[in-house]
């Protein structure tokens, strides 16, 4: 095997561990230049291995869902500051629903100090980081765990979504398409956000801009439903999507990557 071979290898192996590789980490990795490892990128996305988002990778999967773990380094910083953005939209003494994902988890972080709050979810995660706070009582939905990602799935938990009537959902997607369509990898999973969506006054979006550059095979809804995104950054064309299908935005920003 060469030298690019072996290199390439590890690239796919650290994406897979990680959810995303930066040109300028894997250069100092490596020890080679930027450019170098910007031609193993273009080689290794040709391959549809990897998909290219801004300042590097990630892995190009539109079947099978990246590792819990791994998904929460991806645009970690950015998935900060989308919970607090979000978290200020909403009012004290409302009622949420919060469903599966890595980014609504840390929705969930940046509500700890609002005051009497409702939430419902079907994300465990949410609800270990909810339910000790005195002034948020939280309902979990039923149903089995996954063992991968601690969300909860099944009639059961669309049962108890459809007894209820939110002022707000927040929700997160795996991928978006360039029409707008919000994508997802579970089939059970987009049924518990479908009834999310129907059974919510106001839809909110958390997503990092990564997604818009991901695919995934289960259509979940479309932007046109969504009333607020809030992501770190937009391109124009996004953007413009959200413009044309009415979406309120609010740009949370985050660390910028250096251009390829």
């Amino acid at each position: 095997m060469s030298t690019s071979s072996r290199r390439q290898s590890e690239i796919i192996a650290l994406a897979r561990e990680t959810g995303r590789v930066g040109v300028d980490d894997m250069a100092g990795r490596f020890g080679v230049t930027p450019q170098t490892i910007r031609r193993d990128l273009h080689d290794l996305c040709g391959q549809r291995m990897l998909t290219r988002v801004h300042g590097g990778a990630m892995i190009a999967s539109g079947v099978q869902n990246l590792a819990y773990d791994a998904r929460r380094l991806v645009a970690q910083p950015h998935k900060r500051l989308i919970g607090e953005a979000t978290a200020r939209l909403v009012p004290a003494q409302s009622s949420l629903f919060i469903n599966i994902g890595t980014t609504t988890e840390e929705v969930a972080r940046a509500l700890a100090r609002h005051e009497g709050l409702l939430v419902i979810t079907n994300n465990l995660h949410v609800a270990v980081e909810l339910y000790r706070r005195p002034a948020i009582e939280v309902v979990m939905a039923g149903g089995a765990v996954r063992r991968s990602d601690g969300g909860v799935t099944g009639a059961a938990t669309v049962e108890l979504i459809n007894q209820f009537r939110v002022d707000i959902a927040v929700i997160g997607t795996s991928a978006i398409d360039a029409d707008g369509t919000l994508l997802d990898f579970d089939l059970r999973e987009v049924r518990v956000s479908r009834a999310i969506i129907e059974h919510a006054r106001r839809v909110v979006l958390v997503t990092d801009s990564s997604k818009f550059a991901r695919q995934a095979p289960v259509r979940v809804a479309h932007l046109s439903e969504v009333d607020t995104l809030v992501t770190d950054r937009l391109d124009p064309a996004a953007a413009e999507l959200c413009r044309l299908h009415g979406v309120e935005v609010v740009e949370a920003g985050g660390p910028v990557e250096p251009d390829d």
